[in-house]
């Protein structure tokens, strides 16, 4: 299980120090969420941020772009020091193209779809791709509630990331606290984004993320473990474990 906390809910006054804060309580990467206005109904940060960031921390800094036209702003995040990108399957007309631009400058590539949008549009773009993001929220805004909803959905990506390309990570956002971290990971989920459960609370970073793993590492062993006693490892390929739900 990996924790990836999202800059979104930080103290910008004080971000440095939070991003420190995070990397010493075990952080695995750190979360960006960059917004246009357009894509989503909200303006966040650029690449001017991430620049600032790269000297702060040696965590990956992964850069989900909430952007139209992607494509036009790789470069010049890359060059800022984002090691991986995740770009949504919503909207872009050449996803394959975007992602074969990602993988040429040298980085991390991950697809992200949008609560509404159905898992099995992953099945063509996922074995060109490190990461799939599932949105348990809508995008655009911190502090939203959980969409139930998504955890279905979550499973049906498990399966087809255990199909076609095991060794992908499964993230989710939008959220993500103790109680439905536990739900995410036992839906399959192995990367958390989180960022008011992080960043939001009267509790120290350090706290905070102690909690989010406690409650989520017990969950994530008890499922593999479970996969492991029905003749069954994490990441291979049975048609047995598919989710009866339809639309794949």
């Amino acid at each position: 299980m990996k924790l990836a906390p999202s800059i979104l809910a930080a103290d910008f006054a004080r971000l440095g120090a939070q991003i420190a804060d995070a990397e010493k309580a075990g952080a695995d990467r750190i979360h960006i969420d960059v917004m246009d206005g357009h894509f989503v109904p909200n303006i966040t940060m650029g690449a001017p941020i991430v620049a600032s960031l790269r000297p702060v921390t040696k965590l990956p800094l992964e850069t989900h772009l909430m952007i139209s036209n992607p494509d036009l702003f790789l470069q010049e995040f890359a060059d800022s020091g984002s090691d991986s990108f995740l770009v949504h399957w919503e909207g872009n007309a050449n996803l394959h193209r975007t992602v074969q631009t990602i993988r040429a400058l040298g980085k991390h590539a991950g697809v992200a779809i949008n609560p509404a949008t159905p898992a099995a549009v992953l099945e063509e773009i996922l074995p060109d791709v490190d990461q799939v993001l599932v949105m348990t929220v809508n995008p655009g805004f911190g502090h939203q509630h959980f969409i139930y909803s998504t955890l279905s959905k979550i499973q049906r990506v498990r399966w087809l990331i255990d199909r076609v390309k095991p060794e992908c990570d499964l993230e989710v956002d939008g959220g993500i606290d103790p109680e439905t971290a536990k739900l995410c990971i036992e839906a399959g989920a192995n990367v958390l984004v989180a960022g008011t459960s992080v960043f939001g609370t009267k509790e120290s970073v350090d706290e905070a993320m102690s909690r989010l793993r406690a409650g989520g590492e017990v969950t994530y062993a008890n499922r593999n473990n479970r996969i492991g006693k029905n003749g069954r490892q994490h990441g291979a390929a049975a048609d047995a474990g598919r989710p009866r739900v339809r639309g794949l």
